[in-house]
């Protein structure tokens, strides 16, 4: 008895052996992240909100990176990417949970957090801990500032201000320009600030600047009016979609023959359930990608985001795309191997991405980065017509 007990033991031994080394091989990741087989793994984690009122955001980002991680791993079997990411929830304290799961899973860069605020709150723990972070949508200022670490795919919301304001005074100069925008949101009015400034410097002016207090604001009528009696033939839009939603509809009611500009925070008013399209038709927008554009690049993507989700992609999905394929690329460009320890990939990922690194993503041709991790490029400026982004530059 006790001899047939040794060899049962010696036989569970073997096999508890046999598991583990397979279990060393590497497999695949649950989250997006493709087949290592062996081969050298980057270990690429992501924070953002894929529950709650915000998961429409956080859920395109990963969308969009997954099909980034799928084509890397096709196309390249000796250096290969395993991605993953964790739920924020659009909340700080979370984020910070999130972030440390990641940790815990080895991660050796973040392409995240989605959201500013979470970012900000992730961005500091990674500057302390020497992990290089490329975030695919957090727009505010504070998520670099201060953290050499820390680069952005998306404009800050000063440069979207100053890149409107450019636009605006070349295409729309003999116009009277009014402003609807949320005074208690960082994001509107630190695009608004920016276009402010930057427009008066081109010698045009504003001759309405209307506030309203947050995103559940459900009459416009007052702000329309004001700018209406100042004369504005171009009302510039610094918001969401959601409150940017009900502004077109009173402006139609109130038959209000006016233009309206727009930025990214607009992008996604054409899929609003409910919306009627034909509000929107004339409007200008401002955004990283048209998903009707017939450039190669960007129609390949969308054709495979189309394929895979059943729906256009959005600007954070592009983003979380070009924000992989930077960090892979960039990553290669510095001669990194993933043996190196993350203090050694943050500092060398630093230098190189300041150092003259490009690239030619989907939502912008030749892509560079300054030392503040601000990134500069172009963004495309469209005109809603018949229910799609028509590209007029």
């Amino acid at each position: 008895m006790r001899s047939s007990m040794k060899r049962l033991m010696a036989v569970l031994l073997a096999a508890a052996m046999v598991c583990a080394l397979a279990a060393c091989g590497g497999g695949s990741s649950k989250d997006g992240g493709g087949s290592s087989n062996g081969a050298n793994v980057i270990k690429i984690g992501g924070t953002g909100p894929l529950t709650g009122g915000a998961s429409i955001y956080g859920i395109s980002v990963k969308q969009g990176a997954e099909i980034a991680v799928e084509e890397i791993n096709a196309a390249n079997p000796d250096l290969q990417i395993e991605f993953k990411m964790e739920d924020d929830e659009a909340d700080g304290e979370k984020s910070v949970n999130a972030y440390n799961k990641l940790k815990d899973w080895g991660v050796q860069m973040i392409m995240g957090s989605v959201t500013s605020g979470s970012c900000i709150t992730v961005a500091a723990e990674t500057n302390s801990d020497r992990v290089f972070l490329m975030t695919p949508s957090a727009s505010s200022a504070d998520v670099t500032t201060g953290k050499d670490n820390a680069f952005q795919i998306c404009f800050t919301d000063p440069n979207q201000g100053v890149k409107a304001a450019e636009n605006i005074a070349k295409d729309f100069a003999d116009k009277k320009i009014g402003v609807i925008y949320n005074n208690s949101d960082p994001y509107s009015t630190g695009i608004y600030n920016a276009f402010k400034k930057e427009l008066e410097s081109k010698g045009m002016k504003i001759v309405a600047a209307e506030t309203y207090p947050d995103d559940t604001n459900a009459d416009f009528s007052a702000q329309l009016t004001n700018c209406k009696k100042a004369g504005a033939d171009l009302i510039f839009l610094p918001i969401y979609y959601t409150p940017a939603s009900v502004i077109l509809d009173q402006a139609k009611k109130m038959k209000y023959d006016t233009a309206f500009f727009g930025v990214d925070g607009m992008d996604g008013i054409l899929d609003m359930e409910g919306f009627d399209k034909s509000l929107a038709e004339g409007v200008y927008l401002q955004t990283p990608i048209n998903p009707w554009s017939e450039e190669e690049n960007v129609a390949n993507f969308v054709k495979k985001y189309k394929d895979k989700y059943g729906e256009l992609p959005t600007q954070f999905a592009a983003d979380g795309y070009d924000g992989i394929y930077v960090l892979y690329n960039a990553f290669k460009e510095a001669g990194l191997t993933p043996d190196k320890d993350n203090a050694e990939i943050c500092d060398t990922m630093i230098s190189t991405i300041t150092g003259g690194f490009s690239y030619d993503g989907i939502t912008g041709a030749g892509m560079t980065w300054n030392e503040n991790g601000e990134v500069n490029k172009a963004p495309a400026v469209c005109i809603i017509q018949d229910g799609k982004y028509v590209d007029i530059e």
